[in-house]
């Protein structure tokens, strides 16, 4: 056969080969609808949201939740949500991935699709607070994405509406010495779109606020006995311990630097640095919808000497952030369940 012949045929080959792609991704879709609408007839949900497969396995091995029997899952967009019950309470539950963007793409899936009374986001994060330790539980009632920045050479001016600032050339061994070409780093505010405010206009935010009533429901979870052991011979030195109340930092970095651990504690005050927590909490918010994170202090991001103690003590963290939230959703009032 001609090539000139040859090439119809390929066209018409390749039409039908999209046009059936295309057919059976409309049916899936259709499919995923009408599963969606028949898991929201057994609503309002909790919604729940881990970011790793450690913190996940933690979730599942507590045998607190007993899938739905007839929609145990629904396939999202590559992500599996899946329905229940926890504690007597209607939960969707999704692991989003790690980073800011898988965070608030999972959070805003969750509160579009599916009847949503609020979030809990619960996993590991380090430690940035020489006061707290490892296998200690936080529930911060305030969190700032402090990865969003302007990088300027040695000799730029910072912008006067930034609200913290990284001079690179002050970490120079020894300091003072020569000039750091890094230059200086301005910590810029989030522009914060909500439907409380006005459409198309962005408020400034630093600080998300976590949900008041839900802060004050989880304050009674202090003095909650946590587990101090990996194993018969691998244990902590002291019981570790739930607060309430503290400040928490999110970026797309996993921090495992002295430094930097430091220079966060002293700018902005923050307890625990993560990659997701205030992707999940300024969408809950925005939406309109209450939220509390709730996270395991599985390291000293980067205060330690040799590896992460994250290796060893993440499962564990892991652990003791599901007992907070089985207690958490233990305690929520019936107008959420």
């Amino acid at each position: 056969m001609a090539a000139t012949q040859l090439k119809p045929c390929l066209v018409l080959l390749l039409t039908f080969s999209v046009l059936a792609f295309a057919s059976a991704i409309s049916r899936n879709r259709i499919k995923s609808l009408n599963q969606i609408r028949e898991v929201n007839r057994k609503g309002p949900y909790i919604g729940l949201i881990t970011v790793i497969a450690t913190e996940e396995d933690a979730f599942f091995a507590s045998g607190s939740f007993k899938p739905d029997p007839k929609f145990p899952f629904i396939d999202l967009s590559g992500r599996r949500f899946r329905f229940g019950v926890v504690r007597g309470r209607k939960v969707v539950y999704v692991r989003c991935g790690e980073g800011m963007t898988n965070a608030v793409a999972a959070t805003q899936q969750m509160v579009d699709l599916f009847d949503i009374k609020g979030i809990i986001h619960f996993g590991i994060a380090g430690n940035t607070n020489n006061s707290m330790s490892i296998g200690d539980v936080t529930i911060p009632n305030q969190i700032a994405h402090t990865g969003l920045w302007e990088w300027f050479n040695t000799n730029g001016t910072l912008d006067s509406a930034d609200v913290a600032q990284l001079e690179i050339g002050d970490y120079n061994v020894p300091k003072g010495n020569g000039t750091n070409l890094l230059g200086h780093i301005g910590y810029m505010e989030e522009e914060y779109y909500s439907v409380a405010g006005e459409p198309n206009v962005a408020e400034s935010l630093l600080w998300a606020n976590i949900s008041l009533q839900w802060l004050q429901l989880a304050s009674n979870l202090e003095g909650m006995k946590l587990e101090q052991c990996v194993n018969s011979s691998l244990c902590l030195t002291e019981r570790p311990k739930l607060v309430v109340g503290l400040r928490a930092s999110t970026s797309n970095i996993f921090l495992d630097n002295a430094a930097y651990r430091d220079f966060l504690f002293q700018k902005f005050g923050v307890s625990s640095a993560d990659m997701e927590s205030a992707g999940v909490a300024m969408t809950s918010l925005s939406n309109g919808y209450p939220v509390i994170v709730i996270r395991g202090l599985s390291d000293l991001a980067g205060n330690q000497e040799g590896d992460n103690a994250v290796r060893k003590f993440g499962g564990l963290a892991a652990v003791n952030s599901v007992k907070a939230v089985l207690g958490f959703i233990r305690n929520l009032p019936s107008s959420t369940r």
